[in-house]
């Protein structure tokens, strides 16, 4: 009898035991039927995105891209040297300012001494005053000092039917500040001229005479 209990009580317990093993596999086959079913809805949506993709990339391979951007690059090209010129231009005007300012004391005594444009003759022509009187004029009408490039350029803006050369202007100069009839001075490497004082001017002028009778 007691072999009969044993036996059925470990018949009891391998059932018990299979019965809750079943139950277990079940459920562990619900978790992984649920999770295959997400991972199939995620698969799904993920090919969904890449046919969109795809699609898109199609469409922009497809699109006529390169005419727009070869249609900006001559503009901006064309754009660049823009600004060089207004530099360039800005910087001539700077520099041509102070010579025409200079040469616009001089423009009234030029037209009173010289002929009309329109009425160029021989005579006239002999008329016009010499390059030293002009060059006297202009200094003793600044009220700084100028250099003969700037003397030399004022005088062929205001005399433009003479040709005046900036070595003939220094020449001429430099006979002034031998007469005491000019000055010169230097400023570093460069060399100013201004008018000379009406008194020292006189005072040269009886010293010649004076030697002269010595």
């Amino acid at each position: 009898m007691s072999d009969n209990t044993s036996a059925t009580e470990l018949t009891s317990q391998y059932t018990a035991q299979v019965t809750a093993d079943l139950e277990r596999n079940a459920k562990e086959q619900e978790r992984v039927g649920a999770e295959i079913a997400a991972l199939q809805e995620q698969l799904a949506a993920l090919q969904r995105n890449h046919t969109v993709l795809v699609s898109i990339q199609q469409a922009i391979d497809s699109a006529p891209a390169p005419a727009p951007d070869t249609a900006t690059r001559p503009s901006d090209s064309v754009a660049v040297p823009a600004p060089r010129k207004k530099a360039a231009t800005s910087g001539t005007s700077k520099r041509a300012q102070p010579k025409k300012n200079a040469s616009k004391p001089t423009r009234p005594a030029a037209k009173a001494s010289g002929p009309k444009p329109a009425e160029k003759t021989e005579p006239a022509l002999s008329a016009q005053p010499t390059l030293v009187d002009l060059v006297r004029r202009h200094l003793t009408e600044q009220s700084e000092p100028r250099s003969a490039a700037e003397i030399a350029n004022a005088l062929g803006q205001a005399h433009s039917e003479r040709t005046i050369k900036t070595t003939v202007v220094r020449t001429t100069l430099e006979g002034l500040v031998a007469k005491a009839q000019a000055q010169r001075s230097k400023q570093g490497s460069s060399v100013f001229y201004t008018a000379a004082d009406a008194s020292a001017s006189d005072a040269q002028v009886e010293e010649q005479p004076a030697a002269a009778g010595a």
